[in-house]
């Protein structure tokens, strides 16, 4: 059995999950994990928005060792940059550009029940 460590920043268990940030009706900027109250403009009228699973790695000084800045895109452009594990930590298999898809990712196991192990599943960026 597997469950999710934060349950509510994904719609996993969905074949495809997406994570679940917000935007602002107001500015319309958009943010990871879901806020009630927009950081850019202050304002409270924010609504829950599923993000793009699919990104590229950005960034200039950030030499990658299984994390990335990763730039949320859809079919408009640039949606929003989400901060997450990279399923690839070889830096020479690594580069700025490069196309990523979100998936999940086993963490750890919940094992307070030992007869019934919990494997708890995180998000995680891996090559496209």
């Amino acid at each position: 059995m597997q469950k999710a460590l934060a349950p509510e920043i994904s719609t996993w268990p969905d074949a495809e999950p997406q994570l679940i940030g917000s935007r602002c009706t107001d500015c319309t900027a958009t943010t990871f994990p879901a806020q009630p109250r927009c950081p850019r403009c202050s304002g409270a009228n924010t609504s829950e928005t599923l993000l793009p699973r699919r990104g590229t790695v950005v960034g200039k000084a950030f030499v990658p060792f299984g994390v990335g800045l990763v730039e949320l895109t859809d079919d408009t452009g640039p949606v929003i940059r989400v901060e997450g594990r990279l399923t690839e930590n070889d830096p020479a298999k690594l580069q700025f550009g490069m196309d990523v898809e979100l998936t999940m990712i086993p963490l750890t196991t919940d094992e307070d029940d030992p007869d019934n192990p919990v494997e708890i599943v995180t998000f995680a960026f891996q090559p496209a």
